[in-house]
């Protein structure tokens, strides 16, 4: 087995001392300034990156960050780690049932959330030069998929870290903006899945089931267990999830009788994205899925304890570490187009926003808070970041509408975590 030596893992430490150090400072200082502590990490990040530091001393940011080797490799397990750890934190808090008011705002968010935005996105695609921001495969019906993804996008990841900052991760507006996210992320990832199917030759070979069952990348075949394997994966799951972790749970209480709760969960966690990951569907989903079966447990002997110790690590170092990364792999110097980005942002906002509080205000809920609920979500954040680096690494897009992508996440989670941040300070209701 490979090890790291002396020299690489003095890098390794420096590395992460650097980012964990800037992630802690400059979210502070982020609170302090009415801001969401998540957008300041993602910051501190993007000072360390091409961006900034590789820009004014470009020797030392390679020397700290180099591009080869185990120090990369390291820090994305870091940043896998921490993304799963987030998802479960995230899914955790999902608890109580939805009251019925809660359930129609949900349904007619969704639908109407997640629809007019990408129609939007089709619409505007159309409008561009042929050829333009494609990437190195050259599929224009894959860039379509994306490029609408991208306008309906709504992060759970972002957008929970916000509210977990706010302290309103535990309230009936989080459930209803969870679950919306919940069923856009779904939609967006199966969606994803069909536009990698396409252009199979730059997206790599199947793993897992897929590989077993020799499906062609980007056979009718492949696309359609994709679709299936992605919906099936979170219907069963939170069908049979809840009464396997209590049997499980049980029999550890009245058989083990020992051992620790904190690793039990966390065995549990990577059990269930272990099973995503066999079934080819996207990891972060078995995180949180299985966030949501463990919060279940709700008043099991040290299950609610064990729960808060692992967030509370998460958030002091897994979570910081992987919104460092964000920033860290952003490079604006390379190809990104400021004017198109600020026009993409405007059509992106204001499709998301005015569809959703059209939504909201159809199932009942205040302007106030269907204003709250289009703002918190046109957060684009995780998966607009994972939409941007997959189709990319895909050939689905160019560099430059890749930093579009991201920024784009950034942006829209800075502006909704700067209102809902007013809004609680102020002491109005969110809904």
């Amino acid at each position: 087995m490979e090890t790291l030596g002396s020299l690489e893992l003095a890098r390794l430490l420096l590395a992460l001392t650097l980012l964990l150090v800037t992630a802690h400072s400059v979210g502070y200082l982020a609170k302090r300034f009415g801001q969401p502590r998540v957008i300041g990490e993602i910051v501190g990040g993007l000072l360390l990156g091409p961006t900034v530091l590789g820009a004014l001393a470009p020797g030392l940011h390679d020397q700290v960050f180099p591009p080869t080797g185990p120090v990369p490799f390291v820090l994305d397990a870091m940043y896998q780690l921490g993304l799963l750890l987030l998802m479960f934190s995230a899914g955790s808090e999902i608890r109580s049932s939805f009251q019925a008011d809660e359930r129609r705002t949900v349904i007619a968010v969704t639908v109407t959330g997640m629809i007019v935005p990408f129609l939007v996105g089709l619409g505007f695609v159309a409008l561009l030069p042929a050829g333009a921001h494609i990437g190195a495969a050259g599929d224009r019906t894959a860039f379509v998929l994306v490029f609408a993804l991208a306008i309906a996008v709504t992060s759970i990841p972002v957008i929970s870290r916000i509210m977990f900052d706010l302290g309103i991760l535990e309230t009936a507006f989080a459930r209803i903006v969870l679950a919306v996210a919940v069923v856009e992320d779904v939609a967006i990832y199966v969606l994803l899945a069909i536009a990698l199917g396409l252009v199979a030759g730059t997206s790599g070979e199947s793993v897992g089931l897929p590989a077993v069952l020799e499906l062609e990348p980007g056979s009718v075949l492949a696309i359609g267990y994709h679709v299936v394997a992605t919906l099936g994966f979170l219907g069963l799951a939170l069908w049979l999830g809840p009464p396997v972790y209590r049997a499980t749970l049980r029999f550890r209480f009245n058989v083990v009788k020992r051992g620790s709760a904190i690793a039990f969960q966390i065995v549990f966690m990577l059990a269930v994205t272990m099973l995503a990951v066999s079934l080819d569907v996207v990891p972060l989903f078995g995180a949180f899925v299985a966030g949501i079966v463990v919060g279940s447990a709700e008043g099991t002997t040290g299950a609610e304890a064990a729960r808060e110790t692992i967030r509370g690590f998460s958030f002091a170092f897994f979570i910081p570490v992987y919104f460092a990364i964000v920033g860290l792999r952003l490079d604006l110097l390379d190809g990104f187009e400021p004017l198109f980005f600020v026009f993409f942002l405007a059509v992106a906002c204001v499709a998301k926003y005015a569809s959703v509080w059209a939504g909201a205000r159809w199932a009942g809920e205040s302007p106030a808070g269907a204003r709250n609920l289009g703002v918190a979500l046109n957060a684009r954040g995780g998966p607009g970041i994972v939409l941007a680096s997959v189709a990319f690494d895909a050939g689905i897009v160019d560099s430059g509408f890749y930093a579009v992508l991201v920024m784009l996440a950034i942006v829209t989670s800075l502006i909704a975590g700067s209102w809902l941040g007013r809004v609680v300070r102020s002491g109005a209701e969110l809904r």
